[in-house]
């Protein structure tokens, strides 16, 4: 029992020694709970977010939110970089590009592609929501790579997010 609580007079104090062990215990447990949690959470899968950019782009944006946050409730982790990268490579919002902010911008999308277990593609059907040209880079791009894509109706997700 050499390792006996001892109070601040130096004499031994079991009670104080068996509170001050549950509690570690419990601050132990407690930790390895959220350890367990937060693997949880990073060992998720990572889908990849295809969905339509051009055209209505402010539109197209909330969409893609809406389906990124489809995917958490699914318990996926989004990989949404079509809304993302124009806003760093200066794309204004009234869709004029240089076909190099393009280019990088695609290419980006298509490294975090090759990370995805993943790809899903939300699309209606719909001409307005229609699969776009950087769409199809994206499926075919995913396809190359032997990831498994999933195609689901977005426009149920997106009616029921608004």
């Amino acid at each position: 029992m050499g390792s006996m609580y001892k109070n601040h007079e130096g004499f031994s104090d079991p009670t104080a020694g068996k509170a001050i062990s549950n509690a570690m215990r419990e601050y132990r447990e407690k930790q390895k709970a959220i350890y367990r949690r937060r693997s949880e959470i990073k060992g998720r899968k990572k889908v990849y977010v295809i969905s339509q950019f051009s055209g209505n782009i402010p539109e197209n944006v909330r969409k893609a939110q809406a389906y990124g946050r489809y995917v958490i409730r699914k318990r996926c982790i989004p990989v949404t970089s079509h809304p993302l990268y124009p806003q760093m490579l200066d794309m204004a919002a009234d869709g004029t590009e240089t076909a190099e902010a393009r280019e990088l911008g695609t290419m980006f999308g298509l490294a975090l592609l090759a990370v995805c277990d993943e790809a899903w593609c939300f699309t209606s059907g719909l001409p307005e929501d229609a699969i776009s040209e950087g769409m199809k880079t994206e499926l075919e791009e995913a396809r190359r790579l032997g990831i498994p894509i999933k195609m689901i109706k977005g426009e149920d997700i997106w009616k029921e997010r608004q």
